[in-house]
């Protein structure tokens, strides 16, 4: 499996947070030079991706952030989980929205390798937008020991919940290593009064197409790696998290949001699901019938 480079943030890191500052979601200080390039200099070809019926990295993009935005505060607000870690967050700016939202009674950690995780640090201070109750640490996801997922989990009170949060990050590895990801992420969540999961995943069932194989391949170019397809469809990947250690899972269709999320209605956003798993009991109105 081949890890990223602990000091380099990735073309996608550098284009999703021009998308985000573009579309209203982000503060400028998250927004380098090199965001603005790349957001500009995609402009052409994803006009042509368009014009040719094909989606648009933005569709899905803005699609799967704002639904995980919208489970998130569905779990703060309406089931009281008051904890948040955020692995390889990269330049997003949910912490720091959520932070600034709910203040002193959330705790959110982004938590990145090294050389990303500094480069947020200095951003939130340069920007005069960090706080007491946001933090950025340190991690390898797939560690068991040292800055491991499990050594910050066991910072955290388990009588608060926990929800792990994965944007824009298992689409980039092998299917076995995110069912590695899956059952450590499960069984940290476990330890906890009430787990939740949160997480965009890609499916072979609705990226089919040669408009949608074209775009694929484009974009394996542009993140200079290959994009994974892990499951045949929604069946499979939900089989997989509960083999994984999850009591429940469901993978979300951007389309059923877009009566309250307007960016659900692109045109591409249902090229990307979004995970919903959880540990523990059930409240009874997310009871599966």
């Amino acid at each position: 499996m081949a890890r990223r480079d602990a000091s380099a943030i990735s073309p996608t890191a550098y284009y999703t947070s021009a998308v985000w500052l573009h579309h209203g979601l982000s503060h400028p200080a998250f927004a380098h030079l090199n965001s603005h390039l790349y957001y500009y200099g995609l402009k052409g070809p994803q006009m042509a991706f368009k014009l040719l019926g094909g989606p648009t990295l933005d569709d899905f993009l803005l699609a799967r952030h704002q639904i995980i935005d919208h489970e998130l505060d569905a779990a703060i607000r309406d089931e009281g989980i008051t904890q948040v870690i955020e692995i390889a967050a990269g330049l997003s700016p949910r912490g720091w929205r959520f932070a600034e939202r709910f203040r002193d009674s959330l705790t959110y950690i982004e938590a990145d390798l090294p050389g990303m995780a500094e480069r947020k640090r200095k951003l939130l201070k340069h920007g005069g937008i960090d706080s007491d109750h946001h933090h950025v640490l340190d991690i390898d996801a797939f560690a068991s020991d040292g800055a491991s997922l499990e050594a910050i989990a066991r910072t955290l009170d388990p009588a608060r919940g926990l929800v792990i949060i994965t944007e824009g990050l298992v689409n980039y590895f092998d299917t076995d290593t995110v069912a590695g990801l899956w059952t450590r992420i499960a069984a940290v969540l476990k330890r906890f009064s009430k787990g939740i999961y949160l997480s965009d995943l890609h499916v072979q069932s609705v990226n089919q197409g040669m408009s949608v194989q074209a775009f694929m391949g484009a974009l394996s170019t542009f993140v200079r790696g290959r994009v994974h397809l892990h499951f045949s469809g929604e069946t499979q990947a939900c089989e997989q998290l509960l083999a994984s250690g999850f009591d429940w899972a469901q993978l979300l269709t951007p389309s059923d949001y877009r009566q309250i999320l307007p960016d659900c209605n692109r045109s591409g956003a249902d090229l990307v699901r979004v995970v919903k798993a959880r540990c523990g009991a059930l409240p009874s109105a997310h009871a599966p019938s």
